[in-house]
């Protein structure tokens, strides 16, 4: 068992996080819910953060509480040297992949998108790179690029203050800090005293957003059921949403764990769940009928036998058009279908369309079944 668990070094571009907790959350970094999400993946062998500290002096017992190797980036030597941890950062870490062949993971926290050449050269070196970073000073760029992203304020344990007359901020991607804010910046000052009524965060994902996981969960657990033509198990589907999205995690939707986001699907009748080989991995499947699924049957059917009336058995090409001048909203992918004409050919399967290839029309043309 001791030889499957991932081994982890983990690099701090310390000034990114500080500045970021300082000016986004108005509170102090705090490292121990990174080291708890850490632990949960495997075993940390490497420890450093890179920062001047001379700027962060409470930081630094913070860090070495935790076993951080502080690496010294001092800032005053006349010349500007901004982009000196990073190039240090990212020396180190290329230098360890080669020295130390045993680390399977690495783990950058920082939200700056110059890092992201870092990451793609630590993948093609076979490395699984894990990003971790405050979500409003995240560049865009940075997430994709890891196999998996974590945001520091989702983290469990991270317990941000109320906002001082700030809107509620939702889960969309969030712009870049200026790069101007992010180095030679002094000790992190108090937040001032304020007097206006504090502002929540938003807590609970709306339910656009429960829709958006719905068709996520769908089209993958689709595409995977294609591509393997087998059972499709739960830790297969996690990894592949991972792909899709490295900032996904069931905590952005209120679950404390993956296997309760997939019985909250089940509850829903969006997917259904089977004992797998081993114990916590059960196989994901679609249910006979999933949630809306035969309505959006009956809305083809109705739109066929329409058009079949006034115009003759309608071609398959701009059928879908017609489908969502009824239902604008009308998608088949929300279903786990690949495309429409996978789409059709299922409702020809259930009997309530007949499809044949049509030589004239060159393209396949619909009949309801009575």
């Amino acid at each position: 068992m001791a030889t499957e668990e991932e081994r982890i070094a983990l690099f701090l571009d310390y000034e990114n996080l500080a500045i970021g907790a300082r000016d986004e959350l108005h509170m102090p970094f705090n490292l121990k819910p990174v080291a708890d999400a850490l632990a949960e993946r495997g075993r940390v062998v490497v420890r450093r953060a890179y920062a001047d500290w001379s700027y962060f002096d409470e930081d630094r017992r913070m860090l070495t509480s935790h076993q951080v190797e502080l690496i010294e980036i001092p800032q005053r030597m006349g010349a500007s040297r901004k982009n000196a941890a990073d190039i240090k950062l990212a020396i180190d870490a290329i230098e360890l992949s080669f020295e130390r062949d045993y680390i399977t993971t690495f783990v950058i926290c920082t939200g700056d998108s110059d890092f992201t050449p870092l990451v793609g050269k630590l993948r093609e070196l076979n490395r699984r790179v894990v990003g971790v970073g405050l979500q409003a000073s995240t560049s865009a760029l940075l997430p994709p690029a890891c196999d998996e992203f974590l945001f520091y304020e989702r983290l469990e344990g991270v317990d941000s203050p109320p906002r001082h007359v700030k809107p509620v901020r939702d889960s969309s991607p969030r712009r870049p800090r200026a790069p101007a804010a992010r180095r030679g910046a002094g000790p992190p000052a108090p937040e001032p005293e304020s007097d206006e009524p504090a502002v929540p965060e938003k807590v609970l994902p709306s339910e656009e957003e429960m829709a958006e996981l719905d068709k996520l969960v769908t089209q993958t657990l689709s595409g995977l059921q294609r591509g393997t033509g087998g059972a499709v198990l739960a830790s297969t589907l996690k990894r592949a949403l991972l792909r899709k999205d490295p900032t996904f995690g069931e905590v952005n939707y209120g679950f404390r764990a993956f296997g309760e986001l997939l019985r909250h699907l089940e509850d829903r009748k969006v997917i259904e769940l089977s004992e797998g080989p081993a114990r916590g991995d059960p196989e994901v499947s679609f249910p006979e009928a999933g949630s809306g699924e035969e309505d959006a049957f009956q809305l083809l059917r109705s739109v066929v036998k329409d058009l079949q009336a006034t115009s003759g058995p309608p071609p398959l090409s701009g059928l879908k058009n017609q489908l969502r001048r009824r239902q604008p909203d009308f998608s088949e992918k929300e279903f786990g279908f690949g495309g429409f004409l996978q789409f059709c050919k299922a409702a020809r399967t259930r009997g309530l369309v007949k499809m044949e290839w049509d030589e004239d029309a060159d393209d396949y043309v619909l009949q309801v079944v009575e």
